[in-house]
């Protein structure tokens, strides 16, 4: 394949911190690369780099073909709807994008809107920045189909392992401020780097037990040769012979010590790092009575377009509701009813004993001029530190307290708001979009900390698995109306192969992490290898 361009040692800092640095890596005509890595990782900021609309500190990136370049950024507060072409205005068709303003569009129709003007600029190459985002089942596979077939090359930013298994011929991973280039999708990477991390722990432990026996050696020789050094003082007619003795094993020492020393500037292996640990802890008050919410025929038009009608539903304190619905149903309009955001015809009742946490999708509705260490004031030394101390827990940098939340990237503002209720006690959350821009480890953590939640949930996602592991119930947005269903009902077909797939995929990361960190020898490796093993299989057979 003909080669477009090379990164060559790249290197990036913002405010003198270093995003990523010796990037070297190829893009050739065709690839489509799927780039992942951490929130703040440099992700965005790589395809920035790749669009110009941002210089690197250090190395260059060398264009070996003049080439068109169109960017789908994560978010935009506003976008050009004008001079819509043949080939946007067919994808627009097939999302089910409706021809209204760009502000009272739903965040999926914003987002397909966007797309559908990227792929219509028929770029040789192709920039994506989250672009599952927001969507739901259908326009994934739309997305994944359009992808496939896309004459060009492709760099896409994601956290979705499915759509990255669909797509991806290459995987670019940011870790430690280092670029890693895998031929192959993702699954195929995580296995590789699961591979690579086991063997490299297996050489760690050779090196470091080779290490203990030199040093063993070494410190028995200096015994030997400190008890010669006094017998050289002591006995008259053999002080000679001692020292001579003595200088000989500090020889050894010294010899023995020279050999370790070039042995590890020659190849020395370095200790696998354990991936680190994202911590959510939600706190719940105390609630009061059983009732939170009531609504009694409640209808709601948006934009002449009829959303829901008669909508009839109880929620009790406690109760952890899923939202579901395509994009453009109203599930977002739905919370905002519900919170008073927007009017609607019936009756809504609320506990005034609510103390609710509201996270919206938007991540341009914090102060972004502002700083952590502003946004988070608080007057005494303890609390600050409680602050940072979460900071941390989230896989902040000492560096982010004090930088402007608009030099964060988007899944580090969704933790600062997620920080915000994290501070806060609510017994009630209702979280639109929640894993939108969060990184694989956030999610995983988000997902446990909702699971053992004492309050009220109610959940607007795409994410089914997210969904089967934090709520129990689910209100279904269909042909205008909003139906409470029980997770113990049949999914669709179409549904149950994706999100059985999902969960396979998920245990199966769980293994290869724990997997991670034993060696051959350990006594659960050969089990944990044979469900790993077993598990890829019938992922494999689901593939097909």
């Amino acid at each position: 394949m003909k080669e477009l361009l090379k990164l060559q040692d790249v290197r990036y800092e913002v405010m003198d911190t270093q995003i990523f640095e010796n990037v070297t890596a190829s893009v050739k005509q065709g690839d489509v690369i799927g780039l992942i890595g951490r929130n703040g990782a440099g992700k965005s900021t790589l395809l920035q780099l790749i669009q110009g609309s941002l210089v690197p500190t250090a190395g260059q990136l060398q264009w070996l073909h003049s080439v068109i370049i169109a960017y789908v950024e994560q978010e935009r507060a506003d976008f050009d709807t004008q001079e819509v072409k043949p080939l946007e205005a067919d994808l627009l068709a097939k999302w089910h994008v409706p021809d209204i303003a760009f502000s009272a569009l739903s965040g999926g129709e914003k987002l397909k809107m966007r797309l559908a003007k990227g792929f219509s600029q028929e770029a040789q190459l192709l920039l994506l920045d989250e672009p599952t985002n927001h969507l739901d089942e259908k326009s994934n596979t739309v997305l994944i189909d359009r992808v496939k077939n896309y004459d060009g090359t492709i760099v896409v930013v994601s956290h979705d392992r499915y759509f990255l298994d669909e797509v991806a011929t290459k995987i670019w991973s940011i870790e430690d401020g280092k670029l890693i280039e895998h031929n192959g999708h993702y699954s195929s990477y995580m296995a590789a780097r699961e591979q690579q991390r086991l063997a490299q722990q297996c050489a760690y432990d050779k090196q470091q037990k080779n290490i203990d026996r030199i040093e063993a050696q070494m410190k028995e020789l200096t015994t030997w040769s400190q008890k010669a050094h006094a017998q050289s003082t002591k006995q008259e007619g053999f002080k000679e012979h001692y020292r001579v003795k003595a200088k000989r094993m500090d020889a050894q020492v010294k010899s023995k010590k020279k050999r370790l020393e070039k042995e590890l500037a020659k190849a020395k292996v370095d200790r696998v790092e354990p991936d680190a640990e994202i911590q959510f802890a939600f706190e719940n008050s105390q609630r009061v009575g059983k009732r939170f919410l009531e609504l009694k025929h409640v209808t709601k038009c948006f934009e002449n377009r009829l959303l829901f009608k008669d909508v009839n539903l109880t929620i009790q304190y406690g109760e952890k509701i899923a939202i579901i619905g395509p994009n453009g149903s109203g599930k977002t309009t739905l919370l905002r009813v519900l919170l008073g955001q927007e009017m609607a015809e019936g009756e809504i009742w609320m506990s005034p004993a609510a103390n609710i946490g509201y996270l919206t999708q938007e991540v341009f509705d914090l102060p972004l001029d502002q700083t952590p260490e502003k946004f988070f004031y608080r007057e005494t030394f303890k609390e600050r530190g409680k602050v940072q101390n979460l900071m941390k827990h989230l896989g902040f940098t000492p560096a982010h307290w004090t930088a402007p939340i608009n030099s964060m990237s988007m899944g580090e503002r969704v933790k600062c708001k997620l920080m915000a209720y994290i501070l806060e006690e609510k017994n009630v959350l209702i979280l639109d979009e929640p894993t939108n821009h969060l990184d694989l480890p956030s999610r995983e953590q988000l997902e446990q900390t909702l699971a053992q939640y004492k309050g009220t949930l109610l959940v607007v996602s795409h994410d089914r698995y997210f969904l089967e592991k934090t709520t129990d119930s689910v209100w279904a947005i269909e042909n205008n109306h909003v139906h409470k269903k029980w997770r113990d009902s049949p999914p669709t077909p179409v549904d149950d192969v994706a999100s059985l797939r999902l969960k396979l995929e998920n245990e199966r990361q769980e293994i290869l992490g724990k997997l991670s960190f034993l060696t051959v020898t350990d006594k659960d490796y050969a089990m944990l290898d044979q469900k790993f093993n077993a598990l890829t299989k019938r992922i494999n057979e689901l593939t097909k």
